[in-house]
This record gives structure tokens, C-alpha cells and sequence, in this order.
């Protein structure tokens, strides 16, 4: 079974979360908003059941949406369950953050409460951690934050690996329910927008009371929200602001009137505001505070029309999505890095160098002129020609242009001590004494080495260069632009780095390190590149004697 420790799984978990959270937005009803919000959490979470429960406006709770069971669906789909027994389901059990877990051995007091629910049978668990057909499991959906006013209740059960999640399921559940959230309020609200906009359009004669009714879902919607005018020399110029947008860019509505987005957007995302079609047009980016730092929002433009045949505005609704960005920024950094180091791990080093190689037949450059010549205009001097396959897709198998502008990595010449070409050099690093110091301190104080060393490699690169963490005491780094001679330069240089005493726990310890130095180049795969790099650094550290490779 694959751990939720497991890099791949991690970064698999966060894709798929990404995508349910993305299906979210795309609902337009509140009712379509809601079914989302239950099959993502079967589809993309990995549970058999889900219900969703949304407060009414007397304070109860109705279920609103079921997945992944039809005859359960039929059962309590728009059953209603009292405030005060869903309150008293909340203070029961275990907290794991924000989630509340009722184990089957305290929840048999619930059966006769009113809150709607499911029945399955199962055996008693076999270990600590196995889930039980009576165990409950729920996600609060509040308006803002733990804190907030509650909106509704997510129920889940039988997780598909047949235990409690961990850590990281718990994660992954807490910002599916903190976007789900989001994702009801903002139905709602665009709900009463488009009522509003309906009543703006065919109701002439009540259209001062519509516009009314517009002004208040404006001015005092939780998100942001602008109105740009359409055309003509001031396009794209803000005509109004609500205050939720004022507060999130530090900007008062007098000064926005004097902006577009176009002026309030980093300059990286230029382009996906160009995109963003007008009508239902949707964009992620970053605009501008008033203290120059930048702000991830979410933008949904909507076209606005000022009368029958009237110049046409368009609404844009502006949503803080800054936690989110934080959160999959912070589980992308996880899933690609050592959790001891901090250095990339194997799967980011392998994609890194992934994406340098192609499946180019093995060229050598008389020179780094011809090499770069080469480079740009996909054809060799030397005589040597490739079938068109190479030189448009670096896997060799697509539709030739597609990578017209992959730069074919290649190596210096073998045995030629100068030979002009600049390569991408590959140096395995192994370190020489780690198992004693592991053996005689303990386990923290390799620890603390591994630490160290990671530090003293770092420092020792340059902008640009990667240096990861295989594992155990194996660490690679990638450092491009070199010559034979300045790859050797910098293995000895990373060796020295590392020698010097390390002092854990008030002692001082050694450890020796052997590098071996690969070359990639397009035609090899990372396995092969890797592999080359480790046989030399074994060749390395066979030839000197032990007395030079003794640590401790």
C-alpha cells in the first residue's frame, strides 16, 4: 500500500485536490455548486460516501447533496436534522484541526438523534487505525475561517484504503471544506447577482428598486467585486469598487477610479489578463497592493448591459485566493523536497534533468561554437543528419516544431583534458565515514551531518545550480556551463567544503566524501546519466586508500 509519506503520492493527492477544487468554480447554481462540492470529495479524496448538510435560515440543516450511493441518496436526500444535535455531534469526539471524528465506540449514542443518517454493517477493526462502518468523520464549511458563522456540515465515510486518513488526509480534507465554503458563499452570492442582473434587464418599471437591490449585493459582498467601462478610448478603465476590493489593495475608491487591471497587474500576468475572454472570462493572478506587495486573486468577468440598447460595463467579481496559492505552494515544496535538507529529492532531480535531455542520437561539438550553432539552427556541420523527429520533439515520437527550441545538451570529449565544450556535468556525491557516526552518536547526530553537509554543498554552488539529497548519505549536483577541467575544480572544492570538523552535541566529527563526475547528454536517460555518474564516484573512492577516506 502507498503511504501518504510517498513524494508521488503527495503530489498526486495535491493535483487531485486541485482539480476538485477547480470543478467547484465552474458550478453555476447553488444546488450544482453543492453536488461538487460532494463528488469531489469521492472523486478526488478518496472516500465511498460523502453528504453535504447546508444551514437553513431557521438554523437547522438539510442534507443538499449526496454521492457515491444511490440508494443511501434516496434515503435522506432533503431530510433535516436539528441545529442542536449537530451541535452536539460537533463537541463530540476527537478534534483533528478543524475535522471532528466521533469513533464507533462513543457514537452508538447518536443513533436515535434526528440528524439523517446511514447505517452499513462491518466487522470490529483489526488494528488501531482501521476505519469501522460506524465511525463518523465530519468537515465544518464556515463563512470565514474556523471562526465564522457555520454554513453547513461535510459527512464522509469509508475511506478506500479502509483506514482513518493520516496527516496529510486530514490536510487535504480541511482545505477541500475551507474551499467548499468559498465556493457556497460565492454560489449565493452569484445567485443574487444574477437576479439583480435579471431585474436590471426586464423590469423598466421597477428599475430604481433594482438598482438598489444591485448596490447592496455590491457594496457589501464578502469578495470583491468592480464594474469597468467597455470600449471606446477609456476601456478597461474602473468605474466602481466595493469596499471588500478597497481593503484587499489597500487602495481608496477615489484612487482605483484612476486604474484598470491592466495597470494593477504583475507583469508576469500581463498575458492571462489578455486571454481572459470578457463574457464569463476567468483568470488567476496577481494584482497590486498600494505597499507594492502582490495578491493572488481569482477574476470572473461578467458583461453588463446599462439598458436595452446602452453602453455595456463589465462586472468583475475579485476573490482573495492567497491562503490557497500558500497551501499548494507550501504541499508542491513537500512533495519535491527532502523534508530533513530541504534540498530538492530524487524526483525533483530527475525531473530537473528530465527536462534537459532528449532521445537525440549521441552528437559530439569539435567545438562550443559549432555546439551553439548547432543549437539554433537544428542542423550539423559535421555531416552527421537526424530524422526530422529529433529535432521537434525531444522524446523523438511527436510532431516535428513542437520543441523546435530544446538545446540539445552534450558532453566534453573523454580522456581530452580542454576541449571547449561546456556541458551539463552530473557529480555524485557519497560520503565517507556517515555509518560510524551513525553507529557510535546515534541517529540525530547523522542527522545533524546530513544537515551540515547539505549547508556546506549549497554554499559552495553557484545560482542556478541544483544540489539534492538522494538519500541516505548520497547527494548529486547538476551545475551547468562546465568544462572537464571545471567540473574537476568544483568536486574538489566540494570535497574540501565538507571535510572540515562538524560540531554536534559538543563534539566534533568528520566525514570524508567521494564525487564522482558524469556528463549529460541527449540520447541518454536520467537512469543512465545517474548510474554513469555513481560507477565513477565508486571508481573514485576504490582508488584512494581508506587512510583518505576515513571520517568519524
Amino acid at each position: 500500500m502507498e503511504a501518504e509519506s510517498e513524494p508521488y503520492v503527495r503530489l498526486a493527492t495535491l493535483r487531485q485536490l486541485h482539480r476538485v477544487v477547480a470543478d467547484l468554480n465552474t458550478a453555476r447554481s447553488l444546488s450544482d455548486t453543492v453536488q461538487a462540492v460532494a463528488d469531489g470529495i469521492v472523486a478526488g479524496l478518496g472516500y465511498e460516501l460523502a453528504c453535504v448538510n447546508l444551514v437553513r435560515p431557521d438554523g437547522d440543516l438539510v442534507v443538499a447533496a449526496f454521492a457515491g450511493n444511490t440508494a443511501a441518496e434516496a434515503l435522506i436526500a432533503g431530510r433535516v436534522g436539528s441545529r442542536a444535535s449537530w451541535e452536539r455531534r460537533l463537541s463530540m469526539g476527537e478534534r483533528w484541526g478543524d475535522l471532528h471524528f466521533i469513533p464507533h465506540t462513543e457514537g452508538w449514542v447518536l443513533t436515535e438523534d434526528d440528524v439523517p443518517q446511514w447505517h452499513t454493517e462491518g466487522p470490529e477493526p483489526r488494528f488501531a487505525d482501521e476505519w469501522h462502518p460506524s465511525d463518523r468523520l465530519y468537515a465544518p464549511m464556515y463563512a470565514s475561517g474556523g471562526d465564522g458563522e457555520l454554513i453547513g456540515v461535510i459527512s464522509v465515510d469509508r475511506p478506500r484504503g479502509g483506514r482513518r486518513p493520516g496527516a496529510w488526509g486530514q490536510e487535504a480534507l480541511t482545505m477541500y471544506a475551507s474551499q467548499a465554503s468559498i465556493a457556497v458563499i460565492n454560489a449565493r452570492l452569484r445567485s443574487n447577482m444574477q437576479r439583480a442582473l435579471v431585474r436590471l434587464e426586464r423590469e423598466q418599471q421597477a428599475l430604481r428598486a433594482s438598482e438598489e437591490s444591485f448596490r447592496q449585493a455590491f457594496e457589501y459582498a464578502p469578495s470583491g467585486m468592480a464594474i469597468a467601462e467597455m470600449g471606446g478610448e477609456q476601456h478597461g478603465r474602473l468605474l466602481r469598487t466595493n469596499d471588500a476590493l478597497c481593503r484587499l489593495l489597500g487602495r481608496p475608491a477615489s484612487a482605483m477610479r484612476r486604474y484598470s487591471f491592466a495597470d494593477l497587474v504583475h507583469h508576469e500576468d500581463v498575458g492571462t489578463l489578455l486571454r481572459t475572454s470578457a463574457e464569463g472570462g476567468r483568470a488567476e493572478l496577481r494584482l497590486q497592493r498600494r505597499d507594492g506587495s502582490f495578491v493572488w486573486v481569482n477574476l470572473r468577468n461578467s458583461v453588463v448591459a446599462d439598458t436595452a440598447d446602452g453602453p455595456r460595463f463589465l462586472l468583475t467579481h475579485v476573490e482573495d485566493i492567497e491562503e490557497r496559492k500558500r497551501h499548494e505552494l507550501h504541499l508542491a515544496h513537500r512533495a519535491s523536497h527532502d523534508s530533513l535538507t530541504g534540498l530538492p529529492n530524487s524526483a525533483e532531480l530527475r525531473a530537473r534533468l528530465s527536462a534537459r535531455l532528449c532521445r537525440r542520437p549521441h552528437a559530439v561539438r569539435a567545438t562550443a561554437v559549432e555546439a551553439l550553432d548547432a543549437a539554433y539552427e537544428g542542423a550539423y556541420d559535421d555531416g552527421v543528419t537526424y530524422d526530422d523527429g529529433f529535432f521537434g520533439d525531444p522524446t523523438g515520437e511527436g510532431d516535428p516544431g513542437v520543441y523546435d527550441h530544446h538545446v540539445h545538451t552534450v558532453a566534453p570529449l573523454e580522456g581530452v583534458e580542454d576541449d571547449g565544450i561546456k556541458g551539463l556535468a552530473v557529480l555524485f556525491c557519497d560520503l565517507d565515514g556517515f555509518k560510524s557516526i551513525n553507529d557510535r552518536f546515534g541517529h540525530s547526530a547523522g542527522d545533524a551531518v546530513l544537515i551540515e553537509v547539505a549547508r556546506r554543498l549549497t554554499t559552495c554552488v553557484r545560482d542556478g545550480d541544483t544540489v539534492a539529497r538522494l538519500g541516505g548519505d548520497e547527494f548529486v549536483v547538476l551545475a551547468d556551463g562546465l568544462g572537464s577541467a571545471d567540473a574537476a575544480d568544483l568536486a574538489v572544492r566540494l570535497r574540501n567544503a565538507i571535510i572540515p570538523p562538524i560540531r554536534v552535541d559538543g563534539r566534533a566529527v568528520r566525514v570524508g566524501a567521494s564525487f564522482g563526475i558524469g556528463w549529460a547528454e541527449c540520447g541518454m536517460t536520467v537512469d543512465e546519466v545517474l548510474q554513469s555518474a555513481d560507477q565513477r564516484m565508486y571508481i573514485e573512492k576504490r582508488s584512494r586508500s581508506k587512510v583518505h577516506r576515513r571520517a568519524g
